[in-house]
């Protein structure tokens, strides 16, 4: 069963020691992603600024952070598009590489996927790590694709074909159930407990 990225706090257990995975909402979350990234692309791979946080961050994007004890450890960025979506700057802080929350956060970005409707994933990833991410999540080399470079590195082009969920959202979901927050479909948002302010409206009309 997917499990829910957004109980009312907006975090899940994952698969890995403690940590959670969740949507980030608020502006506070969207500067923990932006840190995170920070560290890992413009300190460590030297990426300048203007590449690394560039106009995709707001335009379309949906962005999932892990927590340590509250403290936020690493991140994945996801872009939607007609047909497939794209998962892209998977960030972890180096004490964390060897303990399996990348591929959560990949796990974590699939299930969320197929819960939007979603049955095929893109990403670039360097040649040094596609057997890792084979071997972890699924991800594969697309066949007949040319490696391509961006911001001094080299990449392969992987994908994922993610099996459909019946309960996806889809046109005909309860409009309420598309009010809230994304990845928090399975719970009531704050736009269906305004209804509660229109019971003594109404009580009031009808004395």
């Amino acid at each position: 069963m997917i499990p829910n990225l957004g109980v009312p706090d907006r975090i899940v257990p994952s698969n890995g020691p403690n940590w959670k995975i969740c949507v980030a909402h608020r502006l506070d979350e969207i500067m923990q992603v932006i840190s995170l990234r920070a560290i890992a692309y413009m300190h460590e791979q030297s990426c300048p600024y203007d590449e690394e946080i560039d106009c995709n961050d707001f335009a379309g994007a949906t962005h999932l952070i892990a927590r340590l004890n509250g403290e936020p450890v690493g991140c994945v960025h996801l872009r939607w598009f007609s047909g497939f979506f794209k998962v892209g700057r998977v960030a972890v802080l180096p004490r964390y590489r060897k303990s399996g929350l990348g591929a959560a956060l990949l796990e974590a970005s699939f299930e969320l996927g197929a819960k939007k409707g979603y049955g095929h994933a893109l990403g670039h990833v360097e040649p040094s790590i596609v057997g890792l991410w084979q071997r972890a999540c699924g991800l594969t080399p697309r066949p007949g694709r040319t490696n391509l470079a961006f911001s001094d590195h080299e990449y392969v082009e992987v994908e994922k074909f993610i099996l459909k969920l019946e309960e996806a959202i889809h046109l005909d979901t309860d409009p309420m159930i598309l009010l809230r927050p994304e990845g928090e479909w399975d719970h009531p948002g704050v736009l269906e407990h305004s209804n509660n302010r229109l019971i003594p409206l109404r009580t009031a009309r009808q004395a």
